[in-house]
């Protein structure tokens, strides 16, 4: 009974343990595994150096795909911090309408990707949405093709994308700005410091770590973004709208091609541990005061 007492918390974690070193890391080293072999519809287990690799790199419609995840990665993080930066400031300002608009601008992130993906498919389809709208309203000419346009309908992504995810990066200011010390602010006041000169030198300063926090969030969401795209716009027209996900969803499930399929994903994987692994580092690693 007493060895039961103090070994309770192994016991019960044990079970979640195992799933996850089976379920997570294993399927994990599975998946490097058939990298380096030249599985296809089935896997193959004999190694054959890096040629999924060397197909990967040589293939036109995987450079599609990491070109639009830079452009999509790149305008979803700068335009959702932006954005969230705006609402929070703009909400910090103690207004009276504060609960209201702050749970109007959260909502879309209740709300799953698929029905994300589905709901601005509707309002960006030629024939349905915003360009039928405004022609019905006497305006013939106007034109917003964007969804059915090849060189641009990956924007039609981030603009659904940041829609889902300002709000919570708004969340995430809001909570940083009302952490700042208010006896800093109040003596920048009465040293007659204008608002914006105390928000973008005294306060945004300080809130450094909420920023590097926003941009690892949102740049693990933008590599590993799949059902907004499958829902919106099927990784079309043609494949201009692929990502690395929905390459390898398509290789896996459409072409069957593991080997493909187990290289891309681990290409992901290594852009997601450049990205996660510094900042945990920064983050657990001792701090020694001087």
């Amino acid at each position: 009974m007493e060895w039961l007492e103090r070994n309770v918390p192994k016991v019960v974690l044990a079970p979640s343990f195992v799933a996850i070193l089976v379920f997570v890391y294993g399927f994990i080293a599975w998946t490097a595994w058939i990298s380096f072999t030249r599985s296809r519809l089935m896997p193959r287990y004999e190694l054959d150096g890096i040629t999924q690799y060397q197909r990967l790199f040589d293939a036109p419609r995987w450079d599609v795909a990491m070109n639009n995840l830079f452009i999509f990665g790149a305008l979803f993080i700068v335009i959702s911090m932006a954005i969230g930066l705006m609402l929070a400031i703009f909400l910090d300002q103690k207004i009276r309408a504060e609960g209201v608009l702050r749970t109007i601008y959260l909502y879309p992130m209740a709300l799953s990707l698929i029905v994300t993906g589905t709901a601005w498919k509707w309002i960006l389809n030629p024939g349905l949405g915003i360009q039928q709208a405004i022609r019905g309203w006497g305006f013939e000419n106007f034109t917003f093709d964007w969804l059915i346009k090849p060189e641009m309908a990956i924007y039609t992504v981030v603009l659904a994308a940041v829609w889902q995810a300002s709000g919570f990066v708004m969340a995430l200011f809001l909570a940083g700005l009302r952490s700042v010390d208010t006896e800093i602010i109040r003596a920048a006041q009465v040293d007659g410091i204008p608002t914006h000169r105390i928000y973008s030198a005294i306060i945004i300063p300080t809130m450094a770590p909420i920023f590097l926090s926003a941009f690892i969030v949102l740049a693990h969401l933008a590599i590993k973004a799949f059902d907004l795209v499958i829902a919106l716009t099927g990784g079309g027209p043609g494949y201009a709208t692929d990502l690395p996900a929905t390459y390898m969803y398509a290789m896996a499930f459409s072409r069957g091609d593991l080997g493909q399929a187990a290289s891309s994903a681990m290409i992901m994987m290594m852009v997601i541990f450049a990205i996660v692994v510094p900042y945990l580092y920064s983050e657990l690693r001792p701090r020694h005061d001087k």
